[in-house]
């Protein structure tokens, strides 16, 4: 069985085509970072229109690699939300057209189900899991029991730790996006030359907070006018201290939360475009080990959005006997625990 999957809900075009065995066989993404570099920050007008202009060429680039026809499809999966409504709109309806026109199943797939698959795509890892999301838009901990059914634990109250990692970057005068830039300078820095906060860290509940931390980064930055290259490195490692601390502290908490609310598991997963971050992997791994549970990351290619996510996710709702009508509407605000009927 041969599932294409479409992914539009940010700033990445990507469409992939995974089979049954989770063999990827194609993985396509165009980025839009050199577009949006100016401005700091994705420009959502300038994201929908710039999907609109990819998102065919990238369908009949693959087919063609690949000497396949769009009959050759069994199931077309698309990220129905959440997102930029402008994004969603261009995959979604070009999904349910190539869908009707076509005579293939569809199924809609929420974003953030894509990023807790991932796994299953890549792994051989069994339900129930325990799963950390951290993405540009999302920072949460999610109980996921089996396909479909999803508990939300806690999370982010403010800013989600991509954002974060990113705004701090631009501070640091560092191009958008600034997480994978601010991890290669915190390697030249010293974090304990600048003792940053770490909001809420001995707060007994899930709750994270990181605006504040961006705000301490901020002023410390302006105390030096003529800051140097190597006081910014210290920042940038001081930061990644500060969150891997947080990081280590909460999904520690979410363990023993999620053994006293749930039935046993073995198994934490850690998703999204900052898991793809080495530093928070290293300690993320030792801390998992302590609290003797087997830990569970996405191939850094497959951390950030792909087409690949969302097709093997429309797999696992297929097989599962999931459905969705046609008429789904995008749904730029569709939280993973309320994530109800597909219709």
């Amino acid at each position: 069985m041969k599932i294409l999957g479409i992914e539009s809900s940010c700033d990445d075009t990507s469409i992939s085509i995974v089979d049954d065995n989770k063999n990827i066989i194609a993985n396509e993404t165009i980025s839009q970072n050199q577009i949006h570099k100016e401005y700091k920050g994705v420009v959502p007008e300038l994201a929908a229109r710039n999907h609109v202009l990819f998102i065919d060429k990238i369908l009949k680039n693959i087919l063609k690699k690949n000497n396949l026809k769009i009959t050759d499809i069994d199931l077309i999966s698309a990220t129905v939300g959440p997102g930029l409504i402008g994004g969603l709109l261009v995959g979604l309806t070009f999904a349910k057209t190539l869908s009707q026109v076509n005579q293939i199943p569809f199924i809609g797939v929420n974003h953030l189900e894509g990023h807790a698959f991932t796994v299953r795509l890549t792994n051989s890892i069994e339900f129930p899991f325990l799963l950390l999301l951290v993405s540009g838009g999302h920072s949460n901990f999610y109980f996921i029991s089996e396909v479909n059914k999803y508990e939300l634990l806690g999370g982010t109250l403010d800013d989600a730790l991509g954002e974060a990692f990113d705004k701090v970057g631009n501070i640091l005068g560092l191009d958008f996006p600034g997480g994978p830039q601010l991890e290669l300078m915190a390697q030249k820095g010293n974090y304990k030359n600048i003792n940053l906060p770490k909001p809420l860290i001995n707060v007994k509940n899930l709750d994270m907070s990181f605006s504040g931390l961006k705000t301490a980064v901020l002023n410390n930055k302006e105390k030096l006018i003529n800051s140097n290259d190597l006081y910014s490195a210290d920042l940038a490692a001081s930061f990644q201290k500060s969150v891997s601390d947080i990081l280590c502290r909460k999904i520690s908490l979410a363990i023993d939360v999620s053994l006293k609310k749930f039935a046993y598991f073995d198994n934490v997963v850690v998703a999204g475009g900052v898991a793809a971050n080495n530093y928070l992997r290293t300690k993320l791994k030792k801390t998992i080990k302590l609290k003797n549970k087997n830990i569970f990351f996405p191939p850094t290619n497959l951390c950030t959005d792909n087409g690949a996510m969302i097709a093997w996710a429309g797999y696992e709702l297929y097989k599962k006997g999931v459905k969705t009508n046609l008429s789904i509407k995008a749904k730029p605000r569709w939280p993973l625990e309320k994530i109800g009927d597909r219709i």
